[in-house]
């Protein structure tokens, strides 16, 4: 499979240039944990989640938490590890990224983002 993109079409910038999906139980649970910090470009898309948790993970990251319609509808920066994302009920995907990843891109609640490479 090829990896995702995701980009911020409001702002035309690319968010990720090097994502994977977790898609399924077992992938969404894991998300991060364990891993080494995200490099710039890299990012992971969470899928029928409106919730996320840091623990286990070693380094902050910058959340996004989107919509059925692609519009960001909040972003959590610099998550930092052992913690709990709030629940965004109106949220159903998030994206997690490298700590500063949606202050570099100008991403903004109300910006619509676009996935290529999912299935």
């Amino acid at each position: 499979m090829p990896p995702l993109q995701i980009e911020n079409v409001t702002r035309g910038t690319l968010i990720v240039t090097q994502g994977r999906a977790a898609d399924s139980y077992f992938p969404r649970l894991i998300g991060l944990m364990g891993h080494a910090p995200l490099a710039a470009g890299e990012g992971l898309l969470i899928t029928r989640s409106n919730s996320i948790h840091t623990h286990f993970m070693r380094f902050p990251i910058d959340v996004l938490y989107v919509s059925n319609d692609d519009e960001v509808v909040a972003i959590d920066h610099a998550m930092a590890p052992w913690r709990f994302g709030r629940i965004h009920r109106n949220a159903r995907y998030v994206v997690e990224l490298p700590a500063g990843t949606a202050t570099t891109t100008g991403t903004e609640v109300g910006d619509r983002i676009e996935v290529s490479g999912a299935d």
